[in-house]
């Protein structure tokens, strides 16, 4: 009677076209406005608001919050990289704080602001808002659109009403229940946690925030508008693959 190797089967599943064995998470589009929410943000990337295209005197600024970056006071000095050494860095740590960082970004103009606070919650977040709001370019600009998730600081009517009651030329999109994906800032918070925050070795929560806007105002002199690529039409396949009704409303 033939025999067949372990490694042989496994090669035969490996290679098989559906391996039930394999699966990653992920959070299901489940907003009702999914479509018409996700679609406002993607038309403001290419400069249209209500199918009219923006004017000079309009400005689109992504924004969010970067939650709990830890000051990591390692029990040990990093020992520095030397030729065919790698960095060493201790294992254990001492937590020495934790700030937020509130970050804004002009995504036509690849231009940022940002900030360290002790926690998020609307009161840090509106101090990000007149961090921008207040500068003449945006003060006396026709309009301001911002683009929020659904953390509590900026969700709801009540959001909307108390910014513009401050601020008249500011318009807040807020996007889709689980669409953070779609809010430019957080590739800029990908880059910072990649480049600036790794590895966390930090004696005090004054050399992170030193590090945070040091890093922020260096990136701002090489930074250049993100090429976004996902466009209505891609969201429309999406949520056709995906089966969802409102893909139905999304216009062509």
């Amino acid at each position: 009677m033939a025999s067949i190797s372990g490694s042989t089967i496994w090669r035969w599943l490996h290679t098989d076209a559906i391996r039930p064995w394999f699966h990653r998470s992920w959070l299901f589009p489940r907003d009702p406005d999914f479509a018409t929410k996700a679609g406002r943000i993607l038309d403001l990337y290419e400069r249209v608001w209500d199918g009219q295209p923006l004017g000079a005197g309009d400005f689109v600024i992504s924004a969010d919050e970067k939650t709990s970056i830890q000051a990591r006071r390692r029990c040990h000095p990093t020992r520095p990289p030397a030729p065919a050494t790698m960095m060493k860095v201790e294992h254990e740590y001492e937590r020495a704080g934790a700030w937020a960082y509130l970050a804004a970004l002009d995504v036509h103009q690849a231009r940022l602001f940002g900030r360290c606070e002790s926690t998020t919650g609307i009161a840090p977040f509106d101090r990000l808002v007149k961090q921008v709001m207040t500068t003449p370019r945006y003060r006396d600009a026709r309009r301001v659109f911002w683009i929020v998730d659904n953390g509590s600081s900026h969700r709801g009517a009540r959001a909307v009403h108390r910014l513009q009651q401050q601020y008249p030329n500011l318009i807040l999109v807020q996007g889709p229940i689980h669409a953070s994906w779609l809010n430019q800032i957080e590739i800029y918070f990908s880059i910072v946690q990649r480049k600036a925050l790794t590895p966390n070795d930090f004696d005090s929560l004054a050399a992170v925030e030193h590090r945070l806007l040091a890093f922020q105002r260096h990136y701002e002199t090489l930074a250049r508008p993100f090429e976004w690529t996902f466009t209505r039409r891609d969201l429309a396949r999406l949520l056709t693959k995906l089966s969802l009704p409102e893909s139905k409303s999304i216009a062509a």
